[in-house]
């Protein structure tokens, strides 16, 4: 039987920007693999995000309809977005929930889950709960959305389906609420 060798993080040798645009940047990342050997890696270097899970009084799910570059598809996702500069992330979720569908409610926080193997992001995860309406959504050229309650068991078909980028935040926000 051949020796197992540990796991280990391996040593980053360099980094460089290989494209940037706008908030989107790729990363070409040198790694010294425990083997001596050096292999190239592309990284989406993504700042912070949030994301929430928003239920009303009555347990219907707010999420928004909105047109996603990534799949080409109009999807119905959780309200969220990048963390600001210097912002909290309880902050940004409270921001992004009302931005995005004129809700506020009583916001907590549940996990930080990381995006991808290959990003950077790291989403904090929120759970809001006895949301109510206060305003309108603030919709900009580069963002229109639709606001869409479904119930609970209409919501959890829909994270089964994995049509939205933002599964983890659902079902680790049910769990949290003890709704999975």
């Amino acid at each position: 039987m051949a020796d197992i060798q540990p796991i280990v993080k391996w040593k980053e040798l360099r980094r460089e920007v290989a494209y940037k645009k706008y908030s989107r940047k790729i990363e070409e990342v040198i790694f010294e693999l425990p083997n001596g050997q050096e292999s190239d890696f592309y990284v989406k270097s993504e700042g912070p995000a949030s994301s929430i899970l928003a239920l009303t009084a009555d347990q219907q799910v707010i999420t928004v309809r909105q047109f996603r570059p990534g799949p080409n598809e109009v999807l119905l996702e959780l309200p969220g977005g990048y963390i600001d500069t210097d912002e909290d992330p309880i902050d940004a979720a409270r921001r992004e929930l009302l931005e995005e569908t004129g809700y506020t409610g009583d916001v907590e926080f549940v996990v930080t889950a990381l995006d991808d193997a290959y990003s950077t992001m790291r989403r904090s995860c929120f759970v809001a709960t006895n949301c109510r309406k206060v305003a309108e959504p603030e919709n900009t050229d580069t963002e229109q959305t639709e606001v869409v309650l479904m119930a609970l068991d209409e919501f959890r078909a829909h994270l089964r389906g994995g049509q939205l980028t933002d599964i983890e935040s659902g079902y680790l926000g049910l769990d949290h609420l003890k709704l999975l």
